[in-house]
């Protein structure tokens, strides 16, 4: 899937508005891919997978697309 980040916090995760889906998605810093936290910024598109979790779907496997 591919979408670009909506929102990024100080505390190492953000949220990525998917295409295709009607929710954004929660991204931790220890689901990127071949890019560092610090090197992300609002707007970037990324690429990544989701699975489930208690809290609903998550990104994870996530790089620059």
């Amino acid at each position: 899937m591919t979408g670009t980040i909506k929102r990024l916090t100080d505390k190492g995760f953000g949220f990525i508005t998917a295409d295709g889906l009607a929710k954004d998605l929660f991204f931790h810093s220890n689901a990127l891919v071949g890019v560092s936290f610090d090197e992300l910024k609002e707007g970037d598109t990324l690429s990544f997978e989701t699975e489930e979790s208690q809290k609903g779907l998550n990104a994870v496997n996530v790089q620059r697309a």
